[in-house]
């Protein structure tokens, strides 16, 4: 990948540079959803300059299965235009396009020039001002899961897992198997191509314990640059296994009796402007930033929970005994905990928040986990003493379900503090409305055990 363009009247240059003829302007909604225009490259040059790049606000109370929640005042009476405004430093190719095409993303401006605040890469910048005040720089590394699966065009079917090169799908799990992975290789060779075409920062793959269940670890870095890529990766994994005639979800739990997907966030803080890691002293110890850090996750993450687990289906994965936290303990290398603090170095010192489903929106998970560590350390949080057993042998204290999470949500008036209570509000009434139209389906459970047994 070239370098980006640092301003806006370089995009010229670089579409020259790379006879990009077309641009996808996009946007990423509540939901994680790139939303946007798709414009000839002349047309998005010329709409940059007179403020031409424009959406309805409504863009970002958009629901899941394309609604609107029944509150018009969840957004301005007007729906009124907001702006685009593409940032130069997340210009890049489509790689899996025949005629030269650019994507970029866009920060979302209203006709004042204040930003949009229930814009989700607004909210991460919120979060990220706030460290940036205190001279504290967040540095992230996501890790995220997901399922390859055979082609599924009836909703009422369960998903399976696809036929590999060996022509059998898989029947049992096959953790860390290198041949298992090899059975997609033609696949995940598409992927890391079209990955280093976008520049995304993408480390090592390995095969999780569900049936074609995958892991991709992101290379640590700036939260903001990393949400970008998380969003693009999930994109391109999609895109990619389409043209291999297999789907790829990134569903927290998308076939019973296999584990769910997570999107794991490894966190560690530094001196703004330094590498000099602030969880450890000089002589490895944990500092008290450390220890606060971690008593913020513990004391707000069940309410900041809409953002990390924020689908119906996302409680179904945070299931006793199943590679998924039930509770906020913590512990030194301990994978039953919600928050586990590697082995490391001092300079390598984190916490590793395995809440986070892979289904969350990537800059509203990193806001969630990172306004927590905030307010742990501003709070002066101290955190419960680390556990050595099973997580799994203590009480299940994070919300079982959406509406148990939005209501601590709502009650948390620091998290709605930091993250911005106009998000907050506008949040809540998109993923309420999406629970209370999930309550309108009958189930095949239903249907199968109380048809003629009630």
């Amino acid at each position: 990948m070239s370098t980006p363009p640092t301003a806006m009247t370089d995009f010229a240059a670089w579409f020259a540079e790379h006879g990009v003829t077309e641009v996808e302007c996009m946007v990423p909604d509540l939901n994680g959803i790139a939303r946007g225009k798709i414009l000839p490259a002349k047309k998005f040059l010329e709409s940059v300059g007179d403020r031409g790049l424009r959406l309805p606000e409504a863009i970002f109370v958009t629901t899941i299965d394309g609604g609107y929640p029944p509150d018009e005042d969840v957004t301005n009476p007007a729906n009124a235009d907001i702006y685009l405004r593409p940032d130069p430093a997340t210009i890049r190719l489509v790689p899996w396009y025949r005629e030269p095409t650019a994507q970029v993303i866009a920060d979302c401006f209203y006709a004042d020039g204040s930003p949009v605040d229930i814009s989700p890469r607004a909210v991460l910048r919120r979060v990220l001002d706030r460290y940036h005040e205190r001279g504290w720089q967040p540095v992230v590394a996501p890790e995220l899961e997901f399922y390859l699966v055979k082609p599924n065009t009836d909703p009422d079917y369960p998903l399976e897992p696809p036929i590999g090169r060996s022509g059998r799908p898989e029947t049992g799990r096959q953790a860390y198997g290198i041949d298992a992975v090899n059975e997609f290789d033609p696949i995940f060779e598409e992927i890391y191509d079209h990955c280093e075409a976008q520049g995304l920062d993408i480390d090592t793959l390995a095969h999780e314990a569900g049936a074609a269940q995958m892991e991709i670890n992101f290379v640590h870095g700036d939260a903001m640059a990393l949400a970008d890529q998380v969003l693009l990766f999930k994109r391109t994994v999609r895109q990619t296994a389409m043209r291999h005639d297999v789907y790829a979800t990134f569903m927290a739990k998308p076939m019973q009796r296999q584990p769910g997907s997570s999107m794991h966030i490894h966190q560690s803080l530094h001196a703004l402007g330094t590498d000099r890691n602030l969880f450890a002293d000089a002589n490895g110890e944990d500092t008290p930033l450390f220890r606060a850090f971690l008593g913020g996750l513990q004391a707000y993450l069940p309410a900041a929970m809409p953002l990390l687990a924020p689908n119906v289906n996302s409680y179904r994965r945070l299931q006793r005994y199943s590679d998924a936290p039930i509770n906020t303990h913590w512990g030194r290398d301990n994978r039953t905990t919600g928050l586990r603090v590697p082995n490391s170095s001092p300079a390598a010192r984190r916490v590793e928040n395995r809440v986070a489903g892979a289904d969350a929106n990537p800059y509203l998970a990193l806001a969630a986990t990172l306004a927590c560590g905030y307010l742990g350390m501003t709070e002066d949080l101290e955190p419960a003493d680390p556990i050595l057993d099973s997580a799994y042998e203590r009480a299940h204290t994070l919300p079982r379900h959406l509406s148990e999470a939005l209501l601590k949500l709502h009650r948390s008036k620091p998290l709605r503090e930091i993250l911005g209570d106009r998000f907050v509000s506008c949040f809540m009434q998109v993923k309420q409305h999406e629970y209370d139209v999930y309550l309108r389906v009958i189930s095949s459970w239903e249907r199968e055990f109380l048809l003629l047994n009630v």
